[in-house]
């Protein structure tokens, strides 16, 4: 019943159509001249393809004709409403090739015998003709995943010779449009690799083939494809606050298979101004980093590169360390002359110092003294029985560790043994 009533439809209008003789742009209603030859319906040929349609037909003999006009109707589009779409100016032509038709779209066309005036002939019968669909996209195509920072798409070369080239177009999950990214050309290439991607992110592609003369296929099927995420950063990361003048780091692998290595980033701001200090192998889950300085605070980051040079997100939060600081100073608790010698006591002020060192200036003159040390000192007093009547000296103490660190030293206490009176 369906079919019966297009048919009986299309009857219809081809009836309607077939009562509409002629229509142009402007719908200006032309003049006819009945006694013009008409050009013979019968004779009309027609070779269809997806983007133009050509007509041969047999010439008018009447020598009042000098050509022809062709009108056109879209019937999806147009419906009954025939436009005059060009005129051939020889009535000798007897070919024409409409090139502004639509691929895989039904036309209804009509033919006139044109004269140099505004008249012309009666129209011809409807002549109906369909144009071909756009040919088959390539039959195979393929996007391959987990690539550092690129896809890789390979199709099957299309079957016809006519194709020239190939358009890959994309999108994302996102983007609801298609965007063309390459042509390539001849029709035997099948792969392109789409890169600077962005990490573990899934693509859309398909292929459009293109021929010679401009035709484009049905795009392929749609393939989609992921690149390579990152690897996994490092567990655990921690770093010492205890040792002189070095920070141990050490931690946990990454959990991805394909890590060779691992870098080392130091900042002196747990925010900003990481640099790489060291890259280790993938086996090598620690590193020392020697600091010369006592108290030295750094910030630490470690990250992950895989096989591809891909590396670890660096967002994340830096881990702290700090060399072994300065001890503090000792306290002085004594400092006078007894008898023919100076005494010095004081408290320790720390609980790591191993021994002390005590420094004795010796002022020679106005503008000249020396300084003599005493190292190694385990008690926490000091006499100096090496001392001259009514020469200035002048005492400081400073703290040494087990590992040779020391405290800053105190600050200098004066002591003068006095001349004795003379006796006159």
């Amino acid at each position: 019943m369906t079919k019966l009533m297009k048919v009986t439809s299309l009857s219809a209008l081809l009836l309607l159509l077939s009562g509409c003789s002629y229509k142009d742009f402007n719908n200006t209603k032309p003049k006819i001249n009945d006694t013009l030859e008409v050009v013979d319906s019968a004779s009309i040929r027609s070779i269809p393809d997806i983007n133009a349609i050509a007509f041969e037909w047999r010439k008018v003999d009447d020598p009042r004709v000098t050509g022809y006009h062709f009108y056109r109707a879209n019937l999806q589009k147009d419906g009954t409403k025939l436009k005059l779409i060009d005129t051939i100016d020889n009535r000798y032509t007897t070919h024409y090739v409409d090139e502004n038709v639509e691929p895989n779209t039904k036309y209804v066309y009509k033919i006139s015998s044109a004269t140099p005036s505004e008249v012309e002939s009666r129209t011809t019968s409807d002549y109906i003709v369909s144009t071909l669909p756009l040919m088959e996209g390539v039959s195979f195509i393929q996007a391959i995943s987990n690539l550092p920072r690129q896809i890789k798409i390979v199709w099957r070369p299309h079957q016809s010779e006519r194709i020239e080239s190939y358009e890959v177009q994309r999108k994302t999950p996102n983007t609801s449009e298609w965007k063309k990214i390459e042509a390539i050309d001849g029709r035997l290439q099948a792969e392109y690799i789409d890169l600077d991607l962005e990490d573990n992110v899934v693509y859309h592609y398909r292929v459009i083939a293109k021929t010679f003369d401009g035709l484009e296929t049905l795009p392929s099927a749609l393939v989609k494809a992921q690149t390579k995420p990152l690897p996994e950063g490092i567990l655990s990361l921690k770093a010492t606050t205890d040792l002189p003048r070095k920070i141990a780091l050490n931690w946990e692998p990454s959990k991805s298979e394909d890590v060779i290595k691992y870098n080392i980033y130091r900042s002196t701001d747990a925010e900003s101004g990481f640099d790489v200090v060291k890259a280790v192998n993938a086996q090598t889950l620690n590193y020392e980093d020697f600091v010369n300085e006592d108290g030295k605070v750094y910030f630490y980051k470690v990250s992950s590169i895989d096989k591809d040079g891909l590396e670890s997100n660096l967002n994340v939060n830096a881990v702290m360390g700090i060399t072994l600081n300065k001890l503090r100073k000792p306290v002085m608790t004594l400092a006078q002359i007894q008898g023919a010698k100076a005494i010095l006591n004081w408290q320790a002020g720390d609980d790591r110092a191993e021994s002390y060192t005590v420094y004795k200036t010796i002022k020679e003159g106005f503008f000249k003294a020396k300084t003599i040390k005493f190292q190694g000192i385990n008690a926490l007093r000091f006499e100096d029985k090496d001392i001259v009547r009514g020469v200035q000296y002048s005492y400081a103490i400073q703290a040494v560790d087990k590992n040779g660190i020391h405290s800053e030293i105190t600050k200098e206490t004066e002591l003068v043994l006095p001349k004795l009176a003379e006796i006159n």
